[in-house]
């Protein structure tokens, strides 16, 4: 059956770099599950289709994670705005990311510190940035 790029029926979906420290954290530690249901995590360097097919629709994942509701794609600061503004407020670190976030102008001007710990996270380990599948032979 030939993928979507949508989550499973009646979920959300973050689809974030599983080798990147701050991305694993990130989406683990977003509680979105009491705002909008069940959220499905979903590594960027998997060999699930749905990946590809992002990078097809022209989203650049080594530019932004995604955030996937309701049949909408949020890229990058948006995709962050969103999770925000969803996530729950039973943690500190809830808290904080909705306070701190969920303003598009915060999450506009905080997401290019983001890609710099993601890119920083990345090189330190001596990891790769995600292969685009677009310009593969």
């Amino acid at each position: 059956m030939p993928s979507t790029g949508q989550p499973k029926q009646g979920s959300a979906l973050v689809v974030y770099d599983g080798d990147c420290f701050f991305c694993q954290n990130y989406a683990a530690l977003v509680r979105l599950k009491a705002s909008v249901g069940p959220v499905e995590l979903l590594d960027a360097r998997s060999d699930d289709p749905r990946v590809a097919d992002y990078w097809r629709q022209g989203y650049d994942l080594n530019e932004g994670m995604l955030f996937v509701y309701q049949g909408r794609v949020f890229h990058g600061h948006d995709a962050t705005r969103m999770l925000a503004a969803w996530s729950s407020t039973d943690t500190l670190f809830s808290t904080f990311n909705r306070l701190a976030l969920s303003h598009p102008i915060a999450a506009r001007l905080s997401y290019p510190v983001f890609k710099l710990g993601r890119f920083a996270s990345l090189m330190v380990r001596g990891k790769r940035l995600l292969d685009d599948p677009r310009r593969k032979g």
